[in-house]
């Protein structure tokens, strides 16, 4: 039975990724950051050690309860956890900043760094980081999100040319909208790092607020299970593609940045 571990799986797309997986034969390490949502997944048969990525320690101990469970081996890692925080640029601090990168990149990389070593040490392994339409594309609103998800892509890219002597495979998925909690669970960070009372944009908050509370329709969102498709054969595919694109949106959007000039992108953003 081959092995992966999963982070962010309280909800959404690592939920789904976890139970997807262990359906089609895996055995799962569904990692969670809070204690409340990891007791519920063990509930449900699952092996969930807590892994916070703005937590260092928990990050280390987390991995080690998994690698103490395997004999000291993972065939696969997919970093999914991540968080979003609304607001114009100009609005951002630092420390939202700081915040954001800690978790969406930092976290990312010191777990990736921990589980190479055991896939060199075996002999093989596949490292899938979850990253987004808006690692290929702008959009309003999204800087920081946007800002990490490029960051993400980047390291990824290195790490896969890097790793070409090896037999550990790096894959990215990009998804675009997805069902999932990240809209609900960007409030709190919106509410912490923005004032749009005091922003120069606020009159334009008003329609912001009001998606990022009560939501909204997207025609083009999919179900998590689109993005567990995708994984799998990531995961599975003897010979497995660099990138992966989810949802009608993030082919739109690779497209755009192979065919369009700067200033046309631009433009169609802006209209959406």
């Amino acid at each position: 039975m081959k092995t992966v571990l999963i982070t962010g799986c309280s909800s959404g797309i690592g939920l789904d990724a976890a139970h997807g997986l262990r359906d089609a034969g895996w055995r799962v390490f569904a990692s969670c950051r809070r204690q409340a949502d990891s007791d519920r997944l063990i509930a449900a048969g699952f092996d969930s050690p807590l892994i916070d990525y703005a937590d260092p320690d928990s990050i280390t101990a987390g991995l080690a309860h998994v690698l103490a469970a395997t004999g000291g081996t993972l065939d696969a890692l997919y970093n999914n956890g991540a968080f979003a925080c609304p607001g114009a640029v100009e609005d951002l601090p630092r420390a939202a900043l700081e915040a954001i990168f800690q978790t969406n990149l930092f976290g990312v990389h010191d777990l990736t760094r921990q589980v190479i070593p055991v896939m060199r040490a075996q002999g093989h392994g596949r490292i899938v980081n979850c990253s987004s339409v808006l690692g290929l594309v702008g959009y309003r609103w999204r800087g920081a999100y946007v800002a990490t998800k490029f960051a993400l892509e980047g390291l990824t890219d290195v790490l896969r040319l890097e790793m070409r002597d090896t037999a550990i495979k790096v894959i990215l998925l990009e998804p675009g909208p997805i069902a999932s909690r990240i809209r609900e669970n960007a409030i709190p960070h919106f509410e912490r790092w923005i004032d749009p009372a005091a922003s120069a944009r606020a009159a334009q908050y008003v329609a912001l607020t009001d998606r990022l509370y009560h939501g909204g329709d997207d025609k083009f969102q999919l179900p998590a299970s689109a993005v567990t498709a995708k994984l799998r054969h990531a995961l599975e595919h003897p010979r497995p593609k660099a990138r992966y694109y989810i949802t009608t949106p993030t082919y739109i959007a690779a497209a755009m940045r192979r065919l369009l000039p700067t200033w046309a992108q631009d433009a169609l953003i802006a209209r959406n």
